[in-house]
């Protein structure tokens, strides 16, 4: 991505291009208003980031001449006069963001991988990621068509309905259409209305009145008027208790909610989009979920697909995980065409998430810097039988990938903590699976954790109970 620098301090400017840099942008310092017109003539640049107060004018009175020449072209201002009336300046310019200094480089670095991405439309082209999580590319077929339909809800509040697997990315799809549409300037509240227990999902969603029930020791502000004025995201919706999608349907027929204990009509005014892993017909058909409540939400249904049927977008995520696992704190590492290939002929049941698990364990364990399909293959083997990496017997992978990362010449920024967490959860889920026979309240009981909290973590690890059944 290539940036273009204007700051007449030369030393604030030689540290801000080394941090920019660093994050794997191309950035190009000015001094000056006219050094700036002249580049930006000859040359395209993805960003802006300018001062205000230069040698030769004030930044933001000339921003005009900026739009003329690169009418799209996000622009962030830079400002030691950190005062109310530069804040405004630099709004009414349509500046994509105003920082005034000292800032945070890191934020500055974020801020302009999502102004270039916002720019780019990338939700329409699929060549860039959108946010940290899982990233939202891909150039197969199947998720052209996922872009070509979120591009169709930007400008409108008609209600999203995301369906896929799990590990698809749906609450990526769902921010996207937020961070990217009308209502960006708003909240987005994400709500998985199936870790809520049954008793509290109406207090957590339309809030509930000081002496409601028992507990009920003040006013709570539910999430329907949380997201006032931005994003109300409804996951896993598929689980939703019966009564509470009675609750839900009658809010959105009304475009109200009542706060539980409450006597006051509380008008909506947040976009809802809602998503699940589960096929709705069969549960409307088995009477578990409302047929109205189904066509309420239905409005505009979005369908991810799974990963294996987008194999050719494996390579691009493996690749862009193995670059973001180093900003985790990871050692950098590098795949050969052959184990790409490879990496693309596995099942990924998981589907993204258990892409991105895996290749954060590999990063960490790899003992070369570059992967090929002989280092690939072994941990495979381990992930397809569930089984830890046993290494020496006195640690072995883990103890040699720590001293790998602590022995890294540059400090590490992240941490290897959720990497090495990610590399023995999954064997320890299915260890336990695999002693309990497949029941969940025990396998929960042994672990230590809720029920709820251990299906979770079983659906985005991958792990289905089913398959460590013992059968008579």
């Amino acid at each position: 991505m290539s940036v273009l620098l204007l700051e007449d301090d030369v030393s604030i400017a030689i540290v801000i291009t080394a941090a920019l840099e660093d994050e794997g942008f191309s950035v190009v310092h000015c001094q000056t208003i006219a050094e700036r017109d002249r580049l930006l003539t000859d040359r395209g640049f993805e960003a802006l980031v300018t001062d205000v107060m230069l040698p030769d004018g004030d930044g933001i009175e000339t921003i005009d001449r900026v739009r003329a020449l690169h009418p799209k072209m996000p622009i962030v201002i830079l400002s030691a006069q950190n005062t109310l009336d530069t804040a405004v300046r630099a709004t009414d310019t349509g500046a994509f963001e105003y920082f005034p200094k000292p800032f945070d480089i890191d934020e500055l670095a974020r801020t302009l991988r999502q102004a270039v991405g916002t720019a780019h439309r990338n939700v329409s082209s699929g060549d860039e990621p959108l946010g940290d999580g899982l990233p939202l590319v891909g150039r197969s077929q199947a998720m052209q068509s996922v872009f070509r339909m979120i591009t169709r809800v930007l400008r409108n509040d008609l209600t999203v309905l995301i369906l896929g697997e799990s590990g698809t990315g749906k609450e990526l799809v769902a921010e996207a259409v937020h961070q990217l549409g009308h209502r960006r300037t708003g909240p987005f509240i994400a709500v998985n209305t199936a870790a809520i227990p049954a008793e509290l999902i109406e207090s957590e969603l339309f809030g509930h009145e000081k002496g409601a029930f028992t507990g009920a020791i003040a006013r709570h502000v539910g999430k329907f008027e949380q997201a006032a004025g931005g994003t109300l995201f409804l996951d896993e919706i598929g689980d939703m208790p019966m009564q509470a999608q009675t609750r839900l349907l009658r809010a959105l027929q009304s475009g109200t909610v009542r706060r539980v204990g409450g006597r006051e009509e509380i008008r909506l005014d947040a976009r809802i989009i809602a998503a699940t892993n589960k096929d709705l017909e069969p549960e409307i058909a088995a009477g578990r979920f409302r047929e109205d409540l189904y066509y309420r939400l239905n409005v505009v249904p979005i369908h991810m697909p799974p990963l294996r049927e987008r194999r050719d977008d494996i390579e691009v995520l493996a690749r862009h995980f193995l670059m973001h696992a180093v900003n985790e704190g990871l050692p950098p590492h590098q795949l050969t065409v052959g184990a790409a290939e490879l990496l693309s002929r596995q099942p990924w049941r998981g589907n993204v998430r258990e892409l991105k698990n895996f290749v954060y364990r590999m990063a960490l364990l790899a003992r070369e810097d570059i992967i090929d399909v002989e280092s690939l293959e072994p941990l495979l083997a381990r992930e397809s039988t569930g089984m830890p990496p046993t290494g020496n017997g006195e640690g072995g992978d883990i103890s040699s990938a720590v001293s790998r990362w602590l022995a890294i010449e540059r400090p590490p920024r992240g941490t290897i903590y959720e990497s090495a967490l990610a590399a023995f959860e999954r064997p320890l889920f299915a260890e336990v699976l695999r002693e309990t026979g497949g029941n969940q309240l025990r396998a929960a009981q042994a672990l230590g954790i809720n029920r709820n909290t251990l299906r979770k973590r079983l659906s985005e690890l991958a792990l289905d109970p089913e398959e460590f059944v013992r059968r008579t």
